[in-house]
């Protein structure tokens, strides 16, 4: 079956529940696909025990479906980045970050309504090199969930919808630029790079990409409030981003086309859930150090 839909034109594979079946199956399929199509992709859909996730990615599947949907407040995405980028699973394990999926309408989304769209969208394609989403109930914010459930009510698996392919909306919008934005930077191109950047205010969350190939250097700062304005001071790991203690170097945000003047390691940001939950700062400082 893989082979005749690789034959039709097919190179992705989202594999449902792969760990109801064999382990040795993948182990036997993939490597045999990959002879002549090294080209393909496995995308393992597993929301599983972690040990279990792990094993199907030394399995050979390429990308593997994580806890993202589930990581919502500053310490459990960095605790879970750190997991994924800081032990052994850098080595095998490549995560691929889904904000909904087409059984899951996490209750983030759910009470959080656009703002939370725009924050959990823009989380996932800056945290992670790989991201996914199931649309176009994203793009049009649809909320509602099963009752009793983690799942949407309408849903496709159910019934045929028809959507209008050419209506505007701002989530649409805004995936539209953070797609832009991670194919010109190639510091979002990778998922290891990543360095936290202290806070103080639990609410905004604050990280740094850099790539030593082309000195491409970004901060991404995201209010993790739906619905209030928040604002804080972030300390930036100078040293990954190869900036000078006292420097003053300028930032872009690449979502509003804003720029700022920033000086040393401390800096202050404020984030409006209904204008824009996040910054995405590319630093354009002419000084680059070693980094």
């Amino acid at each position: 079956m893989i082979l005749f839909w690789i034959d039709k034109g097919v190179t992705v594979f989202r594999v449902d529940n792969p760990h109801t079946k064999s382990f040795a199956f993948w182990e036997w399929m993939i490597p045999e696909v990959r002879k002549d199509f090294p080209q393909v992709i496995f995308l393992a859909e597993a929301f599983t025990r972690p040990r279990v996730m792990e094993r199907l990615a030394k399995a050979g599947f390429n990308q593997s479906y994580t806890y993202f949907t589930w990581r919502n407040t500053k310490k459990e995405i960095e605790q879970y980045m750190r997991e994924l980028t800081q032990t052994e699973m850098r080595y095998f394990f490549r995560p691929n970050f889904w904000p909904n999926t087409p059984d899951i309408l996490p209750p983030e989304l759910t009470y959080g309504g656009e703002t939370a769209h725009l924050r959990r969208l823009i989380l996932a394609a800056t945290l992670s090199s790989n991201y996914g989403l199931y649309g176009p109930v994203y793009e049009f914010g649809f909320t509602q969930p099963m009752p009793g459930k983690e799942e949407y009510i309408d849903n496709e698996k159910y019934e045929i919808r028809h959507w209008d392919w050419n209506a505007w909306t701002k989530i649409r919008e805004v995936i539209t630029r953070v797609n832009r934005i991670r194919k010109e930077n190639p510091a979002l191109q990778t998922t290891w790079n990543i360095e936290f950047a202290e806070t103080t205010n639990d609410q905004i969350v604050c990280y740094c990409k850099a790539d030593r190939q082309t000195g491409n250097r970004l901060i991404i700062a995201v209010n993790l409030d739906s619905h209030n304005t928040q604002g804080g001071h972030v300390k930036l790991p100078l040293e990954h981003l190869g900036l000078v203690s006292g420097e003053q170097f300028t930032v872009r945000d690449l979502l509003s086309g804003d720029k700022y003047r920033w000086q040393g390691e401390w800096n202050y940001v404020q984030l409006n859930p209904y204008e824009m939950p996040a910054h995405i700062l590319l630093i354009d400082s002419p000084q680059i150090q070693s980094i």
